[in-house]
């Protein structure tokens, strides 16, 4: 008749995102990061260039760092640790 279901400790979806039961995120967490460091090694001519000032780099970062590293932000669980 009916099917039994078993319960799993991680749910792997496409991407690399992973669900736990007990809702860790520090693998988001980490992978944002992440990505973030690897956008600012992109990044490091131009906020090296003395040719472009203060500003227009720190402009540049909210624009182009800060969303990447942000992105899902409100569904992440932190804890203690990782605050």
């Amino acid at each position: 008749m009916g099917k039994q279901w078993k319960q799993c400790q991680t749910l792997f979806f496409w991407g690399g995102y992973k669900i736990t039961v007990d809702g860790d995120c520090s693998h988001k967490i980490k992978r944002r990061l992440l990505l973030g460091r690897k956008l600012m090694t992109n990044l490091d001519s131009i906020l090296k260039s003395r040719d472009i000032t203060l500003p227009t780099k720190v402009c540049l970062v909210k624009a182009m760092v800060f969303p990447v590293v942000m992105y899902g932000c409100e569904s992440w669980t932190v804890k203690k640790a990782e605050h």
